[in-house]
């Protein structure tokens, strides 16, 4: 078990699953979100802004969380 991975896991999940809580409860404070509509339209805009920073960052945590507990290091 490698506690930097498991780390940087946790983090992942925890940054992934901030944002998504936010998209719901208060989307003002997404910062991003905003200019990303009305560069790329509405829907894509949003589209975009959930994959960067709400899907990917969930997956990432996953597979460092995975990758951690079998002793993989990304250092």
């Amino acid at each position: 078990m490698d506690p930097v991975t498991i780390g940087l896991g946790v983090f992942g999940l925890g940054f992934g699953g901030y944002t998504s809580l936010l998209r719901f409860t208060n989307p003002a404070k997404l910062g991003k979100l905003e200019p990303m509509r009305q560069k790329f339209g509405a829907t894509a805009g949003t589209a975009i802004h959930l994959v960067a920073y709400s899907v990917a960052p969930i997956i990432f945590g996953v597979v460092m969380l995975v990758a951690g507990t079998r002793g993989v290091s990304v250092l």
